[in-house]
């Protein structure tokens, strides 16, 4: 293996064991109502916390320029040891509290050291394979955060043992990433500039990768967040009821753990055919598994096994894509408060659209609880289709759009 190839295998440990932390408050949900009371809106909390942190965490990084002040693999690992240690905490509280969805949001902002920090490392080792690498990382982003619901099943569907052992995953990535070495040298990140994030509104290419990016946000950690409620729901109506928790929770991992797969996949097809035709051909699909999941709600589990593999895929395969496509239309002085913009948007986006999900539960049931998220993919493919009708987009990938 080469050196390049060893760095980035090391990385993507580390992201995939970082990342364990960011569904380890999701996973438990059905643990605690087990154990205790726990509304939808106190759930719905416990998941959005996480999103609303990421966004205040990447906006306080960008604004004190940490990635200028702290070298990444530091940041990375005292994000990944803070972030591991507020989980842990989640033992010295009650749970079902109003400090619980505190703890999730300190996580959230840790991840911004970890993630975007990440994607600055991985970008060193890039040359015309920006697509590929780029899929790669969002690949352990991923894995990462389907992983608590596999720890769940080893647990017992046992929450304190999936806390403590996300908690041990994290802290050990973030010590791990140490052995990180950088293709190029350190290269200071462009310098978050507020004012010139009016950019990404008038300028016609910048707006329409962002509006696809958003589009694709609606849905995405909306659908992550309730997959496994939707699908233990699902499975409770089958004759034989027994094992409904460990298989719901798998079929989740198998869910969200596919679109690590479908990462990787969509930055090689990406770097060949296109950003602006990969990002459509995948909001596409997963648009039409929002409106389909509702038909496929009650049916056999080699169905949902289906509904979980072809939504899993393409609801993430393009999503480093929005972000590579941004950093190729942005002039490079200030891309990095281009993606701040775009990132930040979005992740506040998913705050509402996780909310949303248990009112649309209590209006449609769970046949409808996700048809109106099909919304935000099918925009999405309109502003992709704009965007690749500039003539700004041949600078996408080489000349590939």
């Amino acid at each position: 293996m080469t050196r390049k190839w060893r760095n980035v295998a090391l990385l993507t440990l580390c992201e995939v064991l970082a990342m364990t932390l960011w569904f380890s408050g999701s996973a438990i949900i059905p643990g605690l109502r087990a154990e205790m009371v726990l509304s939808d809106a106190q759930a719905a909390a416990m998941a959005s916390a996480v999103s609303f942190g990421f966004v205040a965490g990447t906006l306080v990084s960008a604004v004190l320029t940490l990635a200028d002040r702290v070298h990444p693999q530091r940041l990375f690992m005292i994000s990944a040891l803070a972030a591991a240690g507020a989980n842990l905490a989640t033992f010295a509280i009650d749970p079902a509290g109003p400090w619980m969805p505190v703890l999730r949001f300190v996580v959230g902002a840790c991840m911004a050291g970890i993630y975007p920090v990440g994607m600055i490392m991985m970008s060193s080792w890039t040359a015309k394979d920006r697509g590929l690498l780029v899929g790669i990382l969002v690949a352990a982003l991923t894995l990462g955060s389907g992983a608590p619901h596999l720890i769940d099943i080893f647990g017992g569907l046992d929450w304190r043992f999936t806390i403590a052992a996300s908690s041990a995953l994290a802290a050990a990535g973030g010590l791990l990433v140490l052995l990180f070495e950088h293709g190029r040298p350190f290269n200071r990140a462009a310098r978050f500039k507020p004012a010139q994030m009016l950019q990404a509104w008038t300028d016609p290419s910048l707006r329409y990768a962002s509006f696809g990016y958003f589009g694709h946000m609606v849905e995405l950690y909306a659908v992550w967040a309730w997959i496994a409620l939707f699908l233990a729901s699902s499975l409770s109506l089958r004759p034989d009821g027994d094992g409904t928790g460990e298989l719901a929770k798998l079929l989740a991992f198998t869910m969200i753990g596919s679109g690590a797969a479908g990462s990787i996949l969509g930055g090689l097809l990406a770097d060949r055919i296109g950003r602006t035709r990969l990002t459509m051909a995948c909001m596409t699909v997963s648009g039409f598994c929002c409106l389909v999941a509702g038909f496929v709600y009650g049916m056999p589990v080699w169905v949902l096994v289906l509904l979980c593999v072809v939504w899993g895929i393409s609801i993430i395969a393009d999503s480093a894509q929005f972000s590579a496509s941004v950093i190729e239309l942005a002039p490079p002085d200030y891309a990095g408060t281009m993606v701040t913009t775009q990132t930040c948007i979005g992740f506040t986006l998913t705050v509402g659209t996780i909310h949303a999900v248990p009112w649309f539960v209590d209006l449609f049931g769970w046949e409808g609880a996700f048809v109106p998220l099909a919304a935000g993919p099918f925009l999405g493919v309109l502003a992709m289709a704009k965007l690749r009708a500039l003539p700004q987009s041949r600078l996408l990938a080489h000349g590939r759009r």
